[in-house]
Formats: structure tokens, C-alpha cells, sequence
């Protein structure tokens, strides 16, 4: 199912803390499982740091392309046409993408890739 909110808040500034809360209802489906996982392995590592910096990552690699956005935003409409006019070859750019990490995930390269990032990762342990 699909709800939307077709609600123009006309407050200005005074309008975003609305239009945020409109934009987090929106989100929830995507952003809440990816958080919840995050949250996981914080709570899971005993320690606070460990778990403020988890966090911290996540909310930069989640506002970061807005701010990036907001701040070239002439340029941005330039990128977002470029989108526009080649929506057809974005589409199927990600879709075969989207086919590609299916046949990953189904013939088990994945989870061996994933295993090799892990271990990788490991040795830059920052002491937290």
C-alpha cells in the first residue's frame, strides 16, 4: 500500500521541522531496518563509543548527499536532468545491478565477499 501526505507546508522556515516529520513518516520502511541494524551491533559491542560512532556513520551517510545537494543545488538540477533525459538507461542500470546482486546472492559470492570485507574491516580497529 501506498499513503501519502499532500500537505504544502507554506511556514518558510518554520515549515521544515513539518516537512522532516513528513519526510521521516515517508521513509520509515527504508531507513527503519537499516537502523535497527546499526543500533544492533552498537548495543551489541558493550561499548559507548563503539555504538556513537556506528551511529555517527550512519547519520552522515544519510544526511551527507542531502547537505552535498543543498549546497550545489544549480549544479544538482544539471545532474537530476541528466537523469531525466536518460531515465530509461538509469532503470536498466539498476535493475541489472539489482540482477547481479541477486545471482551473488543466490550462488553464495556474496556472503564470501562479504566475509572477506569483514575481515578486512577488522583490521582498522580504532581502539573504541
Amino acid at each position: 500500500r501506498e499513503f501519502r501526505f499532500h500537505i504544502k507546508p507554506t511556514l518558510g522556515l518554520a515549515g521544515a521541522p513539518v516537512l522532516g516529520a513528513l519526510f521521516g513518516v515517508g521513509w520509515t520502511p527504508c531507513l527503519g531496518p537499516t537502523l535497527t541494524a546499526v543500533n544492533a551491533l552498537a548495543f551489541n559491542e558493550a561499548s559507548a563509543g563503539r555504538g556513537a560512532l556506528l551511529t555517527a556513520a550512519y547519520c552522515v551517510g544519510l544526511g551527507l548527499p542531502f547537505v552535498v545537494v543543498a549546497v550545489a543545488y544549480r549544479r544538482a538540477l544539471g545532474a537530476f536532468g541528466w537523469v531525466k533525459r536518460h531515465y530509461l538507461w538509469v532503470m536498466r542500470a539498476g535493475g541489472g545491478m539489482l540482477v547481479v546482486l541477486g545471482v551473488l546472492l543466490l550462488t553464495g559470492v556474496w556472503d564470501t565477499m562479504m566475509g572477506s570485507m569483514q575481515t578486512w574491516a577488522q583490521g582498522f580497529n580504532v581502539g573504541i
